[in-house]
C-alpha cells in the first residue's frame, strides 16, 4: 500500500494525522479514546484527532487520493 501525508498536526510521527492511500482510502492516525462509551465491533477501532486537522484538509482541497 502506497501512502501520501495529507496533513497533520506537526512534522513528527508522533501527532494526529490524515494520510491518503492507493487504494481510495484514508488513513487516520490519532489518539485511541477509551471513555467513548460506543459499542465498536472488535474488527474496528476509533480514533480522536482535533477538528482543525479536518479543516486544514478541506482547506488544502482535498478531493480524494
Amino acid at each position: 500500500m502506497k501512502v501520501t501525508k495529507l496533513v497533520s498536526t506537526c512534522d513528527l510521527k508522533d501527532c494526529p494525522t490524515i494520510y491518503a492511500t492507493d487504494r481510495g482510502t484514508l488513513l487516520v492516525q490519532g489518539e485511541t479514546p477509551g471513555d467513548h462509551g460506543l459499542r465498536v465491533p472488535a474488527h474496528e477501532n476509533l480514533v480522536e484527532i482535533p477538528e482543525q486537522l479536518v479543516i486544514d484538509l478541506v482547506r488544502k482541497g482535498f478531493r480524494g487520493a
